[in-house]
């Protein structure tokens, strides 16, 4: 009796242990599972694209176009004795040392300066050269104003140039300027003349960049007199 007695508590013993061991297992697995779920999740890397190289701009249609008249600067990096200033003359060509009778009329400072390089090959190795217009005599490439002005006359145009730029070279607005009826005189691809308002005075006096217009070479800008 004794020893059934006794076989009795020590399986209950047992029971008891293992059930203790049990709990345990399932304490630790729920906590490992809180703490995956506390983890805070990274989100996924974004996909890396490759940049794309952009090819340098090389000028563009609004560049100076070199007209005969012009005073032409041709500098040869280290090479002094190629680098001259010459003028273009009326047959719309150019000659340096070493290049002869090269058409520069019609040609971007950019573009000649590329013509100058492929001639100078022949004697030079890897030729760098740079055009520079000092002068401009084409009337193609100039800006006209005239009117209410204090100093009415033409300008050479420049890449990027505007009706502002124009109107403060000549040193802005007469006393008695109509300028809000202001005119850009423009002549169309077709031969057409076409004839732009300007408001001047907004511009001008008011600071409204609005109306600040892009210039194009051959542009006549006309500011009447106001009417009192």
């Amino acid at each position: 009796m004794t020893g059934r007695l006794t076989m009795q508590l020590t399986g209950m013993r047992c029971s008891r242990a293992l059930a203790a061991h049990l709990v345990a297992m399932l304490l630790v697995i729920f906590s490992f599972g809180v703490r995956a779920e506390e983890a805070p999740k990274q989100p996924p890397a974004a996909p890396t694209t490759p940049a794309v190289p952009t090819a340098p701009v090389q000028g563009t249609e609004k560049d100076y176009l070199i007209g005969p008249g012009d005073t032409l600067q041709i500098y040869v990096w280290q090479h002094n004795d190629l680098s001259v200033t010459v003028p273009v003359r009326p047959d719309g060509k150019i000659s340096t040392p070493l290049v002869e009778d090269l058409v520069a009329v019609n040609k971007t400072p950019f573009q000649l300066a590329r013509d100058v390089e492929a001639r100078l090959k022949e004697y030079v190795r890897t030729p760098q050269v740079n055009v520079i217009v000092t002068s401009a005599a084409n009337a193609f490439n100039q800006i006209t104003v005239i009117g209410q002005v204090a100093k009415p006359g033409s300008l050479p145009y420049r890449a990027g140039m505007t009706v502002l730029d124009a109107v403060l070279q000549v040193g802005g607005l007469s006393e008695f300027a109509a300028g809000n009826r202001a005119t850009l005189v423009r002549k169309g691809e077709n031969g057409k003349t076409e004839r732009i308002k300007l408001r001047l005075n907004d511009l001008v006096k008011k600071g409204k960049a609005d109306f600040n217009v892009d210039l194009r070479p051959g542009d006549m800008v006309v500011v009447p007199e106001s009417i009192f």
